[in-house]
């Protein structure tokens, strides 16, 4: 059997990220699973085969399929250090990704270098801890906290926190493109409203629907051109109504006009120091006419 060797110094940071990663990965595996397994021994609450299969085939279809596209999606984006931290803490698309790249993009530095995957996994280790403290306080302030919470004034507040939540990030995605993300909520919307049952049966299966739905209508789009505009017109006004660029340039102009102002005075100046020496030469040099005397 062959020795593992925990003395790491003589390997490179790459070689230690990817030997210490997995090491943790697999102990994080085994505590998450670690949970329900001694709930159910805890309580003797175990659920029955077909109720597990019928849980996994509502996640399968989504969340297995998502997770094995982020691996590939976000791992050259993140580096190895930073994917081992963030796909154990999870939410990486809403948190730990744009926490990264917005990291990355302070420092002027680009994702996929030593430097970056640096700043990566130091954002997301402090991602990851910012948001296990919010958490350990939720958790500690629950119990004190369950009278106001369960205050019929207040309740209403509480039961919309889902809808408020799906609607903010709602809002982060579709202003990304409104033309691709404005189908599949209108079918959404009017399949929901027109038949509530989905609401309660078929919300899992709705997701891949809508997510195959969007890609269909951003085929056609595509093919129509419609998805092709470029916002010429919109960045040039911009730009001619911007103050800030105007000034810019009107900065950088004066700027400009110093400097050749500057250049103009020195060439001057040069053009007088060489007169000036050209003279003085001229003054010391004796006549032709004093030579022959």
């Amino acid at each position: 059997m062959k020795k593992i060797n925990f003395n790491r110094k003589d390997f490179s940071y790459s070689e230690n990220t990817h030997f210490y990663g997995r090491i943790w990965d697999v102990f994080a595996v085994i505590f998450i699973c670690a949970f329900p397994v001694m709930a159910g021994l805890i309580f003797n609450a175990w659920p029955t085969a077909g109720q597990l299969g019928k849980g996994l085939l509502a996640i399968i279809p989504i969340f297995w399929t998502v997770g094995v596209v982020e691996v590939f999606t976000y791992t050259p984006m993140l580096g190895a250090g930073s994917s081992y931290l963030g796909f154990v803490t999870g939410n990486l698309s809403n948190l730990k990704v744009p926490c990264a790249l917005n990291c990355m993009k302070g420092a002027d530095i680009k994702a996929g270098t030593p430097e970056g995957e640096i700043i990566s996994t130091i954002s997301t280790a402090v991602s990851s801890i910012v948001t296990v403290a919010i958490i350990i306080l939720g958790v500690c302030l629950i119990v004190p906290l369950t009278p106001v919470i369960e205050n019929p004034k207040i309740a209403p507040a509480f039961d919309n926190i889902l809808p408020a939540l799906f609607g903010a990030l709602g809002v982060v995605y579709i202003s990304r493109n409104w033309k691709i993300a404005l189908p599949p909520v209108i079918l959404m919307l009017v399949l929901f409203i027109a038949i509530p049952s989905l609401g309660s049966n078929l919300v899992s299966i709705m997701v891949p629907v809508g997510a195959i739905f969007s890609i269909l209508v951003s085929r056609i789009m595509y093919k129509k051109g419609w998805l092709n505009e470029k916002e010429v017109k919109m960045s040039e006004e911009a730009a001619i109504n911007d103050p800030t660029s105007v000034a810019s340039e009107g900065a950088i102009a004066d700027e400009t006009a110093e400097l050749s102002n500057q250049i103009e005075e020195v060439k001057a100046d040069e053009i007088l120091a060489q007169q000036d020496i050209f003279e003085e030469v001229k003054e010391d040099k004796p006549s032709d006419d004093a030579k022959n005397d």
